[in-house]
């Protein structure tokens, strides 16, 4: 059966693997994925990731960061959904959490934080929201 939300299951995987106190979770690849990742580790929420070339497909292993035992995530979730998207212009972007999180951004110039939306003054699909 096909996915309808492929970026959803993937932070469903990583909520679900840092609940389980697991090293690294695997999810299938795919670019938004990996630059989704990429802004995750950029903000420090996730060790990294890496390509898996292991099965028949190709997957990301991604390597959760936990700070004195407890999940460096407490919270992940997706905002803008298949059957509901969420687009944001860069002033009307809010901060998550009063700035203690981020939001996920898709723009034209690439998948960003918020933060780097603001600054770069592109708005675009608010993907996901992490603290």
């Amino acid at each position: 059966m096909a996915m309808t939300d492929p970026l959803g299951d993937m932070l469903t995987r990583i909520r679900n693997g840092q609940q389980a106190k697991k090293d690294s979770v695997l999810s299938p690849a795919s670019k938004l994925r990996a630059n989704v990742l990429e802004v995750l580790q950029r903000e420090g929420y996730i060790r990294g990731y890496t390509e898996d070339n292991t099965g028949p497909h190709k997957a990301l292993r991604i390597e959760l960061k936990y700070f004195e035992g407890e999940p460096a995530i407490k919270y992940v979730a997706r905002v803008s959904k298949p059957g509901r998207r969420v687009y944001s212009g860069s002033k009307e972007l809010a901060p998550v959490r009063n700035g203690l999180g981020i939001s996920i951004v898709s723009t034209p110039r690439g998948v960003l934080s918020d933060a780097e939306a603001r600054q770069q003054n592109v708005g675009g699909e608010v993907l996901a929201e992490v603290f």
